[in-house]
């Protein structure tokens, strides 16, 4: 599947885009210190190729599942392949200032995205192809109930893309726990939909454990594509030296089993819906 538009090309564009719209910088910090760009973008890039990398054929049916400000579906969108966004809170207005700033590159209805709570579709059956969560699986509450809404909203071989944060980072691990102790599930009311909605407060996991929740939903794993991302510090990065750098993580959380357990920060993996022939 050739791209229409890069990741690097992209991520240029998206730049420009924060330089103009001050209301996304709170959350896409990478105008906040010039020091850390380099390693920010690494991050940000990775995500985002593993998505395009795993996200089928163009005629697939996408959803975003925590879209937030949809820069993952614009990507996706631009490269055509129409995606729907599901979104909460304040991200949901900020939607169509961002349209009108990428719709000069590429056709950007390609884009849907609505302001909803998946649980209140769960019984709707095999709407999609795949499904999205990036920065959202730790969130959802309760997960088992999450994940047999996704089971059946897709369509037969359907798959899930998970973009996480590894839940075994020691690092992590103990900045969480400085912040929210073991409350890791709490609820917020959303002034649009008068309602309480359960939401995980950062409540990240294990590979190990995502997998058991997983596989209880009829879900298996594709082993062949789980990946880490993110080793080494902000101070190791320039412009100079990011690719090499990647280079060198990629080969190490495959060589080490410390270092991808406890030190590594991103996780991504595969989940594919599994379904019985009678």
């Amino acid at each position: 599947m050739q791209q229409t538009i890069t990741v690097e090309v992209f991520f240029n564009l998206f730049i420009e885009e924060l330089k103009q719209n001050k209301n996304l910088r709170t959350y896409y910090k990478f105008l906040n210190n010039s020091s850390g760009l380099e390693f920010r973008k690494a991050y940000f890039c990775q995500r985002l190729q593993y998505i395009y990398d795993n996200i089928g054929e163009k005629t697939s049916k996408i959803w975003d599942c925590g879209c937030g400000y949809g820069t993952t579906a614009i990507f996706l969108a631009l490269n055509g392949i129409a995606t729907n966004g599901s979104t909460l809170e304040f991200y949901y207005q900020e939607i169509p200032k961002r349209l009108e700033y990428w719709k000069k590159y590429g056709d950007i209805s390609l884009f849907t995205y609505n302001y909803e709570y998946f649980f209140d579709y769960k019984d709707s059956k095999n709407l999609y192809d795949t499904i999205i969560l990036q920065d959202t699986l730790h969130h959802i509450e309760p997960l088992d109930e999450a994940l047999k809404i996704f089971y059946n909203f897709l369509r037969p071989e359907g798959r899930m893309i998970m973009i996480e944060e590894n839940g075994s980072n020691i690092i992590q691990k103990a900045k969480l726990y400085l912040r929210r102790g073991n409350n890791r599930v709490t609820s917020i009311y959303d002034e649009k939909l008068k309602k309480n909605i359960p939401f995980g407060n950062e409540n990240i996991r294990r590979l190990n454990l995502w997998k058991k929740y997983f596989e209880n939903a009829d879900f298996k794993i594709v082993e062949n594509k789980t990946q880490y991302i993110r080793l080494y510090p902000p101070v190791f990065f320039n412009k100079s030296n990011t690719e090499k750098l990647i280079f060198k993580e990629q080969k190490l959380w495959r060589k080490s089993n410390f270092l991808r357990k406890y030190l590594f920060f991103g996780l991504h993996f595969i989940a594919k819906k599994q379904t019985t022939s009678i």
